[in-house]
């Protein structure tokens, strides 16, 4: 079904559309990254289409290859009851160009897949309104899920901050409230008392 999706694209993008391809039910089209967020907008107000469920935004590391990163996103229509897989290829051998446009007015919930993938792969989105990390701390130096990062490297240490610093309070909440979690001396599963 979605391999209709495709075909619309390709009428509509033309050029803009580099490859596609469909297996296993997964079809997808590659894009020119410079049309990713018209492409975007394209799938979601179509009311053929109506892409209205982003289901994932990820990076995807080629260290070998030019264009080096892969920017995958999964879309989903629930009226229709299609997918589809967009991929844009950018960035150098150093991740020199590795920008995409932001999809956050498109469909706001990208805001923190497209964040995830700043921070764990480097993908900078053009227009984000708060691009910074959401996994690693503000320090952390790199990007992890590149494949050429070193498993083994040590990160800077960072002192604790106050909670002035930090803008929120920094007390230690208990794990779970006197209403929550296990009661002590309970075995975990009550069935099990009674063998």
């Amino acid at each position: 079904m979605s391999i209709l999706v495709l075909d619309k694209l390709k009428e509509r993008f033309g050029a803009a559309i580099l490859e596609t391809h469909s297996a296993f039910g997964d079809d997808t089209a590659v894009v020119e990254p410079a049309q990713w967020k018209a492409i975007c907008t394209f799938l979601r107000e179509d009311p053929a289409l109506d892409f209205d469920m982003p289901i994932d935004l990820c990076g995807v590391d080629y260290p070998e290859r030019t264009p080096r990163m892969e920017v995958v996103m999964h879309l989903y229509s629930v009226s229709k009851g299609h997918r589809i897989r967009l991929k844009a290829r950018v960035g150098d051998d150093e991740m020199s160009g590795a920008e995409l446009d932001s999809v956050t007015s498109v469909w706001p919930g990208m805001n923190w897949l497209e964040r995830e993938t700043w921070d764990m792969s480097g993908v900078r989105f053009r227009g984000h309104p708060d691009l910074r990390r959401i996994l690693m701390y503000p320090e952390f130096e790199g990007h992890p899920l590149r494949r050429t990062y070193p498993a083994q490297r040590t990160q800077p240490l960072v002192a604790y901050r106050s909670a002035h610093e930090a803008g929120v309070p920094v007390d230690k909440l208990a794990p779970f409230g006197p209403d929550e979690g296990m009661p002590f001396g309970r075995h975990p599963h009550p069935r099990a008392e009674d063998n």
